[in-house]
């Protein structure tokens, strides 16, 4: 299993209204892409969130978030939270949220 498809299906219900929304297959896991740019991901059992540079401290600040490391090298942007910081659907929204505003303030790909 690369991913929890569970975890997955929950980001699909939450981002099911937006019409710019597509699912590519990313780090060996899912990301969701808005507009051609990665708003979110899951791998393995986690969340993988693109916040950005600016939101990067204050994300990592949050309980259950981590540094992406990928290749052994930190993916500035983008954390992972593990599976206890998504465990309520609100914190999976706040988190999803997150991803998709930073994903809508790029220009479209």
């Amino acid at each position: 299993m690369a991913y929890d498809e569970g975890l997955a299906e929950r980001v699909r219900v939450l981002l099911e209204e937006r019409t710019d929304v597509v699912e590519k297959k990313m780090f060996g896991g899912l990301s969701f892409m808005l507009r051609g740019n990665m708003s979110c991901g899951v791998l393995k059992e986690d969340l993988l969130v693109r916040v950005g540079p600016d939101g990067y401290s204050e994300a990592l600040a949050q309980p259950h978030a981590r540094p992406m490391e990928f290749t052994g090298r930190s993916m500035k942007g983008m954390v992972f939270v593990g599976p206890d910081g998504v465990e309520s659907d609100e914190d999976l929204s706040d988190w999803v949220g997150r991803g998709v505003e930073f994903a809508l303030s790029l220009p479209a790909k």
